[in-house]
């Protein structure tokens, strides 16, 4: 379920549109940051254990699963970045 705050979006620039534009890239560059910083954690963690090289990850090809379980994840995330763009779509599709 995805949270959404309540009361008015608020606005910091001349253009509403920039402000939407501004929210989804600040949210897209949040779970960049998070996600490059946990992955960087992983592979310093794997390679200093010994068990798998930066080689072995790079070379590593996913299954039709594991793709799928990706597209499920990568439709779910663009949902989220582009809740912006939703939360003032859906009004007009109600009508």
């Amino acid at each position: 379920m995805v949270k959404t705050a309540k009361g008015k979006r608020p606005v910091y620039l001349e253009n509403p549109q920039t402000d939407k534009l501004l929210a989804i890239v600040m949210a897209l560059t949040g779970e960049v940051s998070v996600l490059h910083e946990r992955l960087d954690t992983i592979e310093r963690l794997l390679e200093i254990k010994d068990v798998l090289s930066p080689t072995e990850i790079e070379a590593y090809q996913p299954d039709a699963k594991v793709i799928k379980e990706r597209e499920q994840w990568r439709a779910e995330y663009i949902a989220r970045v582009l809740r912006v763009v939703q939360e003032e779509l859906e009004p007009l599709n109600q009508s």
